[in-house]
């Protein structure tokens, strides 16, 4: 119950953002072996399989959930007995948590550095990693001002703004299409990201890659806010990351939509902004150009090449 419970809001967005999901799948699985009652090693691991399995199919995008679910479902390890695997889960679950409740606070620390007092920063999506970057820079005393897009079509502008003016920082809200209108406005795009992949590329929000073209052209700088798990192992064989599409109902009302029989409404929730409109990462071991995603792969992540045969 546990598992579905946690796999439902996932995919209805009631939990929402990469990091916020790949904990919730830590926690979920933590709870779930401490719940579990099997009285034989192997019916345990297949369970834990089992519940695996499911959170990571809620989220095709995000690949910070199959990360986070890799990651704790390795404290079964060389386990022979049903306590021996519970307990590896929940020292997995729980040391997850806490490197990714302190991974924000060291991107938000990195990424500081790299707003300059008196900095225009715009933001799309709402990323708690992004927004931890402003608002460290905000608290350090830089006088700064921050543009932020709608986010169409589930609207996470709005938590994004709410998180800003909270904070106390002075913010224009704007719809998606006005960011090449406000662009040279701007000293600065920071956005967080789903997935990165081994050639720099990042997976984010609809819309991210239209606002790094954007950027692009008037030669404003684009960073990149991730936590190391945000990484794409499985790109390294050339794997593509898939892009969730959501339903139509979320863009134009289902009554609406069967007035019009020769439309198809499309909504993909993500889209790729290749390398080339990316200027830096930063990560809790720091910032690298994305040329350099495949060394957090090989060195943080702990994905052995054998893994992908």
């Amino acid at each position: 119950m546990i598992v579905s419970e946690t796999a439902e809001k996932i995919k209805n967005m009631e939990i929402r953002g990469a990091g916020r999901i790949a904990r919730a799948a830590a926690e979920a699985l933590r709870d779930h072996a401490l719940a579990l009652k099997t009285p034989t090693y192997d019916a345990f691991r297949q369970r834990m399989e089992n519940a695996a399995d499911i959170l990571i199919a809620t989220r095709p995008t995000a690949v910070s959930l199959p990360n986070a679910v890799h990651i704790v479902m390795n404290g079964i390890g060389e386990a022979s007995t049903v306590d021996e695997a519970r307990r590896g889960i929940v020292e997995r679950a729980g040391q997850f948590t806490q490197s990714s409740q302190h991974a924000v606070e060291k991107i938000a620390q990195f990424g500081a550095r790299h707003i300059r007092d008196g900095d225009t920063i715009l933001t799309h999506c709402n990323s708690e990693v992004a927004l931890g970057c402003i608002i460290e820079a905000h608290r350090s005393g830089k006088h700064i001002e921050v543009f932020a897009t709608e986010v169409r079509p589930r609207n996470q502008g709005h938590i994004t703004i709410k998180t800003l003016s909270d904070a106390g920082i002075k913010t224009n809200f704007i719809v998606d299409s006005a960011v090449r209108s406000f662009i040279n406005d701007v000293d600065l795009v920071i956005v967080g990201a789903d997935a990165v992949t081994v050639n720099g590329a990042v997976v984010n929000k609809i819309g991210t890659s239209q606002v790094a073209h954007t950027a692009a052209e008037a030669r404003v700088n684009v960073l990149v806010a991730a936590e190391t798990y945000k990484f794409a192992p499985r790109t390294v064989i050339g794997e593509l990351i898939q892009i969730e599409e959501r339903p139509g109902s979320e863009v134009l009302p289902d009554e609406i939509a069967r007035t019009l029989p020769h439309v198809t409404v499309r909504n993909p929730a993500f889209d790729v902004t290749p390398a080339e409109f990316i200027d830096l990462i930063i990560t809790e071991q720091g910032a690298i150009p994305p040329q350099m995603a495949w060394i957090i792969i090989r060195e943080y992540l702990g994905w052995d090449i054998t893994e992908f045969q």
